[in-house]
């Protein structure tokens, strides 16, 4: 007998059942409320990208996280016998040429370019979708996730960091986290440094090196810089970053005193230190943000002023990254087009609330009521009353069959309706039924009228 085949999830990836649906919902609509209350409008796109669109943005290590899509048809066709040692980058172009979206904002810079025309500026868009990325799965990271992203693209305004963190604190409050730390640094810094180790055509490679500090520690990211060619010299003398003390006054003083003959990375400094004083106008106080001049987002395209927002209470890295892109827009053929954006990890944050109990009992959340099937013609009451019911906003279930009120009541403990309405043959008479609260356990009869008062008031108390 040939062995059943198990079915079983991808690696990296998972289901998503009812209470965590409504957990997950829950969290996107305080992210939505937020973002449409700063003026931002939707915008979806696509799964699949052309892998010309996506290659050149995200660096060397970000691209090889790109998952690729098999052209259709007989893609090797034209292709004579490969070999086992035929390297699989060369055939990658000819039989792949599509993939799946690693980000929601190099989809958001080529729907700029092809509705250049169409866009009002600056162009204010939030995205909340999936992205995937052929990464190592870990405690909160998965393969398949969504970014909840948000964008303000045409404006070079400070403003825009400012309000972007402003929406970070407001969201987070929302939902009830009150602890949380922003990590700021302007890639401009990272830039000046290296030019000041004499390696400035290195800054990208410098920046993916770095941006495994959290991962692997400050001793492990020196060994591989020297062991990329970084001189020993110049990096002792830049060490600083990775451990810098004191508050952000300090910081920023430490760097402009490192910095002082780079024009450029005094022009950063300055441009943070400004930054700090919006945030704190925007009712941001210091003690959630620390100047961090090792951040370094790995990612390619970021030019300006980087973040990051962890929580100290919770072991799970950030929860919401971003940050200045300048020229990224011209490989889209968009000269000048410098945009702001960030964006909210949905899982990471789920992760997060739940960790710390800030998630809402999902209880009551589906079926409200649930009225029993006892036969056609107690049905037939039912069916009259349930639109009215579900007008009102009230979830109903009818028990879809005349079977045991025993196996009808069983059915909606283990669903966790909090409430069941019993029609028995005695209530066609009396014109009254049994109200019955399974939390309690206990039940009352009442009339037609007296149930939808009462359905009216306990509304009220349901979870929203």
């Amino acid at each position: 007998m040939q062995k059943q085949h198990l079915p079983q999830l991808v690696k990296g990836t998972r289901d998503i059942y009812a209470a965590q649906a409504i957990h997950r919902n829950y969290i996107i609509d305080h992210i939505k409320a937020v973002y449409q209350s700063y003026g931002f409008m939707p915008l979806e796109t696509p799964a699949l990208e052309q892998v010309s669109t996506l290659l050149g943005k995200y660096g060397t290590d970000g691209e090889q996280l790109i998952y690729r899509i098999l052209n259709s048809g007989d893609f090797l066709a034209a292709f004579p016998p490969v070999s086992a040692d035929t390297n699989y980058k060369t055939l990658l172009p000819h039989i792949a040429d599509k993939g799946l979206r690693y980000d929601l904002t190099v989809p958001l810079m080529r729907y700029i370019a092809t509705h250049y025309h169409e866009l009002i500026f600056p162009f204010k868009r939030y995205q909340i979708q999936p992205v995937w990325r052929a990464d190592r799965p870990q405690k909160g990271r998965y393969r398949e996730f969504y970014q909840c992203d948000v964008d303000v693209v045409g404006t070079p305004a400070l403003w825009v960091e400012a309000e972007l963190l402003a929406i970070v604190h407001e969201v987070l409050a929302r939902v009830g986290i009150i602890a949380f730390k922003i990590s700021l640094n302007n890639r401009a810094i990272l830039n000046s440094i290296v030019t000041q180790m004499g390696a400035a055509e290195r800054v990208n490679e410098f920046c993916i090196i770095i941006d495994k500090l959290d991962k692997i520690g400050k001793d492990k990211v020196m060994q591989e810089l020297i062991s990329k060619g970084f001189d020993p010299e110049a990096l002792a003398k830049f060490a600083f970053i990775f451990e810098i003390q004191g508050d952000n006054a300090a910081k920023l003083q430490l760097l402009r005193t490192s910095l002082q003959d780079n024009e450029s990375g005094l022009e950063a400094i300055a441009t943070t230190a400004e930054l700090l004083t919006l945030l704190n106008k925007l009712g941001i106080p210091d003690t959630h943000i620390s100047i961090e001049p090792s951040l370094a987002r790995g990612l390619a395209y970021y030019t300006g002023t980087i973040f990051e927002v962890t929580l100290p209470n919770v072991d799970i890295g950030s929860i919401v990254g971003g940050g200045r892109y300048t020229n990224f827009g011209e490989t889209f053929g968009l000269k000048n087009m410098t945009g702001v954006g960030m964006s909210f990890g949905l899982d990471r944050l789920h992760v997060a609330m739940e960790s710390l109990g800030l998630l809402p009992d999902a209880h009551g959340l589906g079926t409200q009521v649930l009225f029993t099937h006892l036969g056609q013609e107690a049905a037939d009451i039912v069916l009259h009353a349930i639109p009215h019911l579900r007008h009102q906003g009230i979830a109903i279930e009818l028990y879809p069959e005349a079977v045991s009120l025993k196996k009808q009541l069983s059915y909606a403990n283990k669903k966790q309706v909090p409430f069941v309405v019993i029609i028995e043959e005695e209530s066609l008479k009396t014109q009254k039924y049994t109200l019955r609260n399974m939390d309690k356990g206990t039940q009352n009869l009442h009339t037609a009228e007296e149930l939808i008062t009462l359905f009216d008031g306990f509304k009220a108390h349901m979870p929203a």
